[in-house]
């Protein structure tokens, strides 16, 4: 074998590997739905689909079980939204501020921050919330607990901010420079040009850093776990204690008989809790294959 054969013999090897590890993402990604589905179907047997995600009462130890899936589905968006509501203007302002305002001193200092926060493991978070904020806001607000939906959005929101402003800086940063230039030359401030211009230009991308850190706050179970209360009751108000769907499997799964209906309905959310995810990535990349084909950077 000359060595233009093994050359040939190494890149088809090559192919043939990345390819097998390229398609074993999709293997595994059949074999959760496919789980999934399987565990679930006892429960979809025993109850409606509408009775399981309007059903106002968890009670899956209760004689008859009661597994309405609606307080924990408002839990979840209650504290997702309330979650949004803080990182997004301080991921999209943070991004703004260090592409367009900030010096090379303020940037490589707050660059590597950001980044420190986006690794710190969501236990701590979790800590963090509920050993100082949650009796923080219980005193300065006056509530019955600190441990409620309030608490987690906020500790949610905190925890999302590095992805939203991470991937923000990144659309910003595709925004072409003489985009800037000629809105300059045609006599707009720095101002009208961050907002009139670089924003609308790079809102594509800022759209899907957006939709990726709601995925962040959907999908997150020990924070929530930890500061949200663990009330499976309908929400009254923003200070009431929840619990999420995320957070309803980590604490009942490790007590559920396996085989049981308990069991199957805990696998019945995490499908709910999948479509949602799979859902909001496949927004996420229409909007960014939309942004990438408006700035002429290929499919």
């Amino acid at each position: 074998m000359n060595t233009r054969q093994f050359r040939i013999l190494r890149e088809d090897l090559y192919k043939w590997v990345f390819a097998v590890l390229a398609f074993s993402s999709l293997i595994f990604l059949v074999g959760i739905i496919f789980t999934l589905l399987k565990e679930s179907i006892p429960i979809f047997m025993h109850s409606s689909p509408l009775h399981l995600l309007f059903g106002q009462f968890w009670y899956p130890t209760a004689d008859p079980p009661e597994f309405g899936m609606w307080p924990l589905i408002l839990g979840s968006a209650v504290v997702t939204l309330g979650a949004m509501l803080v990182c997004v203007p301080i991921g999209v302002g943070t991004a703004l501020f260090i592409h367009e305002l900030a010096s090379a001193r303020q940037r490589a200092f707050l660059k590597p921050v950001i980044e420190v926060l986006a690794g710190i493991p969501s236990i701590v978070y979790g800590f963090f919330g509920m050993v100082i904020v949650a009796p923080f806001l219980q005193n300065l607000l006056v509530i019955p607990t600190g441990l409620c939906a309030f608490t987690a959005s906020l500790v949610l929101g905190i925890m999302a901010t590095p992805t939203v402003a991470s991937l923000s800086e990144d659309a910003l940063s595709f925004v072409p420079r003489s985009f800037r230039e000629a809105s300059l030359a045609l006599g707009a401030n720095r101002w009208q040009t961050l907002t009139r211009v670089v924003v609308p230009a790079a809102g594509s991308g800022i759209s899907t850093a957006i939709i990726l850190g709601m995925g962040r706050a959907v999908g997150e179970t020990m924070t929530v776990l930890m500061v949200a209360g663990g009330a499976a009751v309908i929400p009254k108000s923003i200070f009431d204690p929840v619990r999420p769907m995320t957070s309803t499997i980590a604490a009942e799964m490790g007590e559920a008989v396996m085989g049981s209906l308990h069991f199957s309905a805990l696998f019945a959310i995490g499908l709910i809790l999948f479509i949602i995810t799979l859902a909001i990535n496949i927004v996420a990349e229409v909007i960014s294959r939309r942004y990438r084909l408006k700035l002429g950077l290929g499919r």
